[in-house]
């Protein structure tokens, strides 16, 4: 537990906040909703706050653009010299460079084309459902969690899956990145991953320009809207995040989302009795304890974040810290917020995948997967119980269970 005397600190290296972060976020959202850390930078808690900065036009995410140099800080001029190496992802623009790129493939992830999907994801479901019934168990993560987000994307890219065990190390020591706490070692292990995982799908990108097909990267590579094309550099930062984003997070929202139905029976039942309850109930297992807890805002103004003597001025080119696991614990807003309810009325308004024009191209896509995954795993099996005590990967913006093993029985 957060130390409820001690003045409220943002401290991801505190191996306590990473592994529950949440009465950490509670303490800093009732005395310093706005927390300066001693870095410089801006932690913003609650609700209101991060709802509104995610929103903001004034609010950037292209660092370059619009950050402030830190010349003296190693683990920024390494993170600047990766940047110089190529087109820069979509996540980190602004318009009118971001509405072009996000409008290049927007019509793959509308939520009827992602419906279209249902079929097949119930399939691959099913599938891993049957194995385990003929085992009596299964581990979560290594069968389920991460096998059927990873074969949807590929599937949608049209990229081979035989490398999977490659792809998921690949991307875990990319996401590492994003922590907090990331180190020069940590970005040179990621730009060695990155290599390995942009020279692949090189090969794959020009064997695909000689034989195009309906899957999302021709699409990409024949797409026009106004006379306009991605470069190759674009394209190949785009399939990176899609290939990444499109299997990473909902990996953790399968897992914590399980895990929040174990600790919480009465509501496993309530889903398991229910169908309608599908759509509500993952928006609620987002909320409770979502994948993403946390994104970065760079103010092109000085802009003052909250009220009286708690007031901060976050300088032009400073980083804003929205912690979208505090926000969507705010209990402003989500009623008795550590409480997991799957009827919750306003489940939806959560933040776990973000807001403005940076809302998560693939929440549509997320759903449907977390929806069908757990969905038939609680109505497939009467028993489910865990068979040793689930481990989180040691993160703390993609916060994660990595292991689960379960043993199953109709």
């Amino acid at each position: 537990m957060a130390d409820m005397t001690a003045a409220p600190v943002y401290n991801p290296l505190d191996p306590a906040f990473r592994a529950d972060p949440y009465p950490f976020y509670d303490e800093l959202r009732s005395r310093e909703p706005a927390h300066l850390t001693p870095y410089g930078m801006v932690v913003l808690t609650r609700y209101e706050d991060v709802a509104t900065t995610l929103r903001d036009p004034a609010m950037s995410r292209d660092v370059d653009a619009n950050g402030a140099p830190r010349p003296d800080d190693p683990v920024w001029r390494r993170r600047r010299e990766r940047r110089r190496d190529g087109a820069k992802s979509i996540l980190n623009l602004d318009p009118p460079d971001h509405t072009r790129l996000r409008r290049l493939v927007n019509k793959a992830f509308t939520p009827p084309a992602i419906e279209a999907l249902r079929v097949s994801v119930e399939q691959m479901v099913d599938d891993v459902l049957d194995r385990a019934a003929e085992r009596g168990e299964f581990e979560l993560v290594d069968e389920l969690a991460f096998p059927v987000p990873f074969e949807v994307i590929s599937d949608l890219l049209a990229i081979p899956k035989e490398r999977g065990d490659e792809i998921r190390e690949w991307s875990q020591v990319l996401t590492a990145t994003l922590e907090p706490t990331t180190t020069v070692e940590s970005l040179a292990q990621a730009e060695h991953a990155s290599a390995q995982l942009v020279a692949y799908l090189v090969e794959i990108v020009e064997e695909r320009r000689d034989n195009l097909g309906d899957d999302v990267l021709s699409a990409l590579l024949v797409a026009e809207e106004e006379g306009d094309r991605l470069t190759t550099e674009e394209l190949l930062a785009f399939v990176v995040l899609l290939y990444v984003a499109g299997h990473e997070t909902t990996v953790n929202l399968i897992g914590n989302g399980t895990l929040a139905l174990l600790r919480n029976r009465d509501q496993l039942a309530r889903w398991r009795d229910d169908p309608g309850l599908d759509a509500n109930a993952v928006d609620e297992l987002l909320r409770f304890d979502g994948p993403v807890q946390h994104t970065v805002r760079i103010p092109v103004a000085p802009t003052v974040f909250g009220e009286g003597d708690g007031a901060i001025e976050a300088p032009a080119g400073s980083s804003v810290l929205c912690v979208l696991g505090a926000a969507n614990h705010d209990p402003s807003v989500f009623a008795d917020p550590h409480r997991l309810d799957l009827t919750r009325a306003n489940a939806n308004r959560h933040l776990a995948f973000s807001g403005g024009i940076h809302y998560c191209l693939g929440a549509s896509l997320a759903r449907l997967e977390a929806s069908v995954a757990i969905g038939r795993l609680i109505r497939r099996f009467d028993e489910i119980e865990l068979l040793a005590e689930p481990t989180f990967r040691d993160r703390l913006t993609i916060r994660g269970v990595d292991r689960m093993p379960l043993a199953v029985r109709t």
